[in-house]
């Protein structure tokens, strides 16, 4: 895993659709129409933020932790709006060992069913297995998450089982989680058998 290409300075992603990049603080209520609506966190393990306050904080910490190499949360944008903001997509659970880590996304309630998340993962899994040399990524799902699912499966994933009462997510108790992943040799495979 190259931590330098994750963590040496933050990694700024661009397709023709999506730019994944630093959310500031100028982005105040782009993230808090975010955490600040129920129905965005339906299946997430967290529990919605309706004080701009706190949210405003949350901005920071997405700093100190990417300061701290533990995670890294990008804004996602519209190529031709770059301060718009759509959503976040993130990496944590970086484990250098496995030279694994894990995935998750959630977006601004409007921006649903528009093909947003599938973009920003592609955009994102390229660069985690091409530039940073990732391995293995994968993504915790509950099982009622049918777009979530849809998301993975159309960037490559692999569903590799479920994990009954496996963790506990905030607002949800402990709840079965789908697992997927993605390898780098996955890739590899497929572009290989693209070229035949």
């Amino acid at each position: 895993m190259n931590m330098e290409a994750l963590f040496g300075r933050f990694p700024v992603l661009e397709s023709a659709s999506i730019h994944l990049k630093q959310v500031e603080d100028k982005h105040l209520e782009g993230v808090f129409e975010i955490y600040d609506n129920e129905r965005v966190f339906t299946y997430c393990g967290m529990i919605p933020k309706h004080n701009k306050d706190t949210v405003k904080n949350m901005i920071g910490h997405f700093e100190r932790d990417f300061l701290k190499k533990s995670r890294i949360k990008w804004g996602i944008f519209a190529a031709q709006e770059p301060d718009r903001l759509l959503g976040i997509i993130e990496v944590f659970d970086v484990n250098q060992k496995v030279n694994s880590l894990t995935v998750g996304y959630f977006l601004a309630e409007r921006h649903f069913g528009k093909g947003i998340a599938t973009a920003a993962l592609q955009l994102l899994t390229g660069f985690l297995l091409k530039e940073a040399n990732v391995n293995r990524i994968q993504a915790e799902v509950m099982p009622v998450n049918e777009a979530s699912k849809k998301v993975l499966l159309k960037n490559g994933f692999t569903k590799e089982g479920l994990l009954r009462q496996s963790a506990i997510w905030s607002g949800k108790g402990i709840v079965d989680l789908e697992i997927y992943s993605l390898l780098k040799g996955d890739e590899e495979a497929a572009t290989q058998h693209l070229r035949r």
